[in-house]
C-alpha cells in the first residue's frame, strides 16, 4: 500500500468534505458542443472520477454569452442548459468524486445585434501580434450586468447538483483577471486606481453569488499568484487580494501562475517541477482557508512533499490526469511504476490554443474514452511485434491487456527505440519516464520481449504467429546534395548518441524539432552552431506552446539561424547555399544532417503474403510525433 498519508488525508472546503487533497482543476478540453456537456467530455471526466481524483472542477463555464469564443466549451448562461449539467453533476457523483463548476466571464459581451464585442475594464490589450484588436471599456451598467450574470451562473450550478462554484480570476481571458491587473486596469472610477479597487469586481461577483446560493455553498476562485506581465500584478498583490477574497466568503483558493500571454514558460519540459508552489505557498501565509497549489507536479511522492512539508493543503494535478486516469488510485494503492506519467510536451495546450478537442502524447484514449475502449478478445492469439519503440510498446500493451499471447522483438539491447535518442537532447528527460512506464507494463502483463534479436522473414514465419505488427521506425534521411556522405557530414541521431563527433564550427542542416535539438545539444557543449532552413520558418514542427521557449534559448545560446536556405552543395569547408535567387557560403568544421526520416519498410515488404495478418505501425508506417506512435499502436491492438 501506499505511504502516501497526506495526499490522501479528507480535508473541508468551506463545508464540503473531501476524500482526498487532488483537485484536477478547470481547463479547456474541447469536448463540449454548442455550449452543452457531450458524451466526450462526460466519458472524459468519469474516467477521472474513477480514478480516484478527490474534487474535479469543469470549466471555463461561460456565465454571460451564448460562446463561439471556444467551439469546444461548455456555458451556464441559461436555465435550459441545467438538465444536462445534472446529468453530469450526478455521473460524477455516481464515479465517487466532487464536483464544482468553475464560472467565467471571457472579456466578451452580445453588443448590438447580437454581435459579439471584446470588451475589459480598459482599451488595453495584451496580444502580442501587429494590429490586435482593444477592448472597449465597460461601463457601470454592463459591470452591473456581469455581477448579476455571475450570480445566475452560480444558482443554475447549484440547481444542477454541483458540490460548489469556482470563480475564474486567471490568464488573459478572464474579464476578472484583467480587472484585477494593473496592466490592464487603467480605469480611474472605483473599479481601478489602486489593488484595492481593482478587486472591486471580483468581490462584488462573491456577494452576487451569495446572494443567490447563500453563505454555505462552498465558492472557491481561481486566482493567477503573480500575471508575470511587465506592468501587471505582482505576488505582493495577490497577498493583498487573498484576505479580501477570504473576507468577502471564499473558502478555498486555486493558486496558479500567470497569464498564457506572459513571456515566461510555466509548463514546458524545461521548467523544473513543481517550481510554481512557492506562488500559493505565499498566500496560504495570509489567509486561514484552504490554498491549493500545482503546475509541474507529475510525482505523486513529490505532491505528497510539498503537502508534508505544509506549503498548500491540496494540489492540483492537471495534465497528470490527462495522461493517466488512474494517477490517484494507483498511487494510493502504490502501483507507481504503472503512472503514465506526463511528459511535458504541451500538446494537450497546443489543442487549446487551436481549439480542438484534447489530445495527450501519451495517452490516445484521452477525449475518446469510448472511442479507444478496451475490451477482452474474443479469441486470444499469438501476436508478433517487432520494434520495441512506443508504438510496439503500446501495441503490445493493449493486445496483451485484452488476453493475446505477445512477443516483442527488437534488435537494440533495450527497449525504447527512438525514445532512447529523444531524451538526449537538453530538458528532455521527462520523456524518460515514457520509455520505463512502457517497459513495466511488458513485464507486469507478460509480454514474451526478446531484445539484442535481429528479425527476419524467416524468424516470424517459424513462430507461426497469428498476427505480425511491424514497429522498425524509422531512418535518417540523407538528401541528395553533392558532398551528403563526406568525411565531415553527420547524422543528428549519431551526433546525439556520441557516435559520431563534430568540430567546432558547426553547419545543421534542418530547422525543424530534431535540428533545433541538436543544434542547441551541440551549442551547450560550446560548439558554434547555425541551423540552415530552407523553409521559411525554424521550428515549424515543434509544439505551438513548447516553441517560442525553444527559439529563446537558441537565441540565447548565439544560435545563428537562416531561413530560407536551400543547401546546394557540402564541401570539406562548409555549404554553399541558394537564397533569394543568389547563392551563399557558409563555412563549417562538421556539417550535421537533420533533414527528417524515413520509413523503413523492408521487413513489412518481404512479409506481405506470408503472414495470416500483417499491420505497420508508427515510424514504420509514417514518420511522425510520439502522440501518432502511440495511437497506431493503441487502434491496430484494440482491434486484434
Amino acid at each position: 500500500m501506499s505511504q502516501l498519508r497526506k495526499l490522501f488525508e479528507p480535508i473541508k472546503v468551506g463545508k464540503l468534505d473531501l476524500k482526498n487533497r487532488i483537485v484536477m482543476p478547470a481547463m479547456m478540453v474541447g469536448l463540449g458542443a454548442n455550449d452543452m456537456v457531450t458524451d466526450r467530455f462526460r466519458d472524459f471526466y468519469a474516467e477521472r472520477a474513477r480514478g480516484g481524483a478527490g474534487l474535479i472542477v469543469i470549466g471555463l463555464a461561460t456565465a454571460t454569452y451564448p460562446g463561439p469564443f471556444f467551439p469546444g466549451g461548455i456555458g451556464v448562461y441559461k436555465d435550459e442548459l441545467i438538465p444536462g449539467l445534472r446529468e453530469f453533476a450526478d455521473l460524477i457523483h455516481e464515479c465517487g468524486a466532487k464536483v464544482a463548476m468553475q464560472i467565467s466571464a471571457l472579456g466578451i459581451l452580445a453588443g448590438a445585434g447580437g454581435n459579439l464585442e471584446l470588451v475589459g475594464p480598459s482599451d488595453v490589450t495584451v496580444e502580442r501580434h501587429p494590429g490586435a484588436p482593444k477592448p472597449r471599456p465597460l461601463t457601470i451598467d454592463e459591470i452591473r450586468q456581469i455581477v448579476e450574470a455571475y450570480g445566475e451562473a452560480a444558482r443554475r450550478a447549484q440547481d444542477a447538483g454541483f458540490d460548489a462554484v469556482e470563480l475564474n480570476a486567471i490568464g488573459g481571458t478572464s474579464l476578472i483577471s484583467h480587472f484585477l491587473s494593473a496592466l490592464t486596469n487603467k480605469r480611474t472610477d472605483g473599479y481601478g486606481n489602486g489593488v484595492e479597487n481593482r478587486a472591486r469586481l471580483l468581490l462584488e461577483c462573491i456577494e452576487g453569488v451569495r446572494q443567490k446560493v447563500g453563505k454555505d455553498y462552498p465558492l472557491l476562485c481561481r486566482v493567477s499568484g503573480a500575471d508575470f506581465m511587465e506592468g501587471g500584478n505582482t505576488l505582493e498583490d495577490t497577498k493583498i487580494i487573498a484576505p479580501m477574497m477570504e473576507k468577502a466568503g471564499i473558502h478555498a483558493i486555486n493558486v496558479s501562475t500567470g497569464w498564457h500571454e506572459s513571456p515566461v514558460p510555466f509548463i514546458q519540459m524545461s521548467v523544473p517541477r513543481a517550481s510554481w508552489v512557492y506562488l500559493a505557498e505565499e498566500v496560504k501565509n495570509v489567509v486561514n482557508i484552504p490554498v491549493i497549489g500545482g503546475t509541474r507536479i507529475p510525482d505523486p511522492h513529490l505532491a505528497e512533499q510539498i503537502l508534508a512539508e505544509g506549503r498548500v493543503d491540496m494540489v492540483y494535478i492537471a495534465r497528470a490526469l490527462i495522461a493517466d486516469p488512474e494517477w490517484p488510485n494507483k498511487a494510493r494503492e502504490g502501483r507507481f511504476d504503472e503512472i503514465r506519467s506526463c511528459t511535458a510536451c504541451c500538446m494537450c495546450l497546443d489543442t487549446v490554443l487551436e481549439q480542438r478537442s484534447i489530445t495527450c502524447s501519451v495517452n490516445a484514449r484521452a477525449g475518446r474514452e469510448a472511442e479507444y475502449s478496451i475490451e477482452p478478445a474474443k479469441e486470444r492469439k499469438k501476436v508478433f511485434i517487432v520494434g520495441g519503440g512506443p508504438a510496439g510498446m503500446e501495441a503490445a500493451r493493449v493486445a496483451a491487456m485484452r488476453g493475446h499471447h505477445v512477443t516483442l522483438a527488437d534488435s537494440k539491447g533495450q527497449l525504447g527505440g527512438q525514445l532512447l535518442v529523444a531524451v538526449l537532447p537538453p530538458h528532455k528527460d521527462e520523456l524518460s519516464n515514457l520509455t520505463k512506464y512502457l517497459a513495466a507494463q511488458m513485464d507486469k502483463l507478460g509480454v514474451n520481449v526478446r531484445l539484442g534479436e535481429e528479425v527476419s522473414s524467416g524468424t516470424i514465419e517459424k513462430a507461426k504467429p497469428d498476427v505480425v505488427i511491424i514497429a522498425i521506425g524509422a531512418t535518417p534521411i540523407i538528401p541528395d546534395i553533392s558532398g551528403a556522405r563526406g568525411k565531415n557530414v553527420a547524422i543528428a541521431t549519431d551526433v546525439l548518441t556520441g557516435q559520431q563527433e563534430v568540430g567546432e564550427n558547426v553547419l545543421v542542416i534542418g530547422g525543424g524539432m530534431i535540428g533545433c535539438e541538436t543544434a542547441e545539444f551541440l551549442a551547450e557543449k560550446g560548439k558554434k552552431v547555425t541551423i540552415l532552413e530552407m523553409l521559411g520558418r525554424i521550428g515549424a514542427d515543434i509544439e505551438r506552446a513548447v516553441r517560442w521557449v525553444v527559439m529563446d534559448r537558441l537565441r540565447s545560446l548565439g544560435i545563428r539561424m537562416e531561413r530560407n536556405a536551400k543547401v546546394e552543395e557540402i564541401t570539406a569547408s562548409g555549404a554553399r547555399v541558394r537564397r533569394d535567387g543568389g547563392t551563399e557560403f557558409f563555412e563549417a568544421d562538421s556539417v550535421v544532417l537533420a533533414v527528417g526520416m524515413k520509413s523503413d519498410h523492408e521487413l513489412s515488404r518481404e512479409l506481405e503474403g506470408k503472414v495470416a495478418t500483417l499491420h505497420v505501425v508508427g515510424d514504420s508506417a509514417e514518420p511522425g510525433k510520439i502522440a501518432k506512435a502511440i495511437e497506431s499502436g493503441l487502434r491496430v491492438a484494440r482491434e486484434i
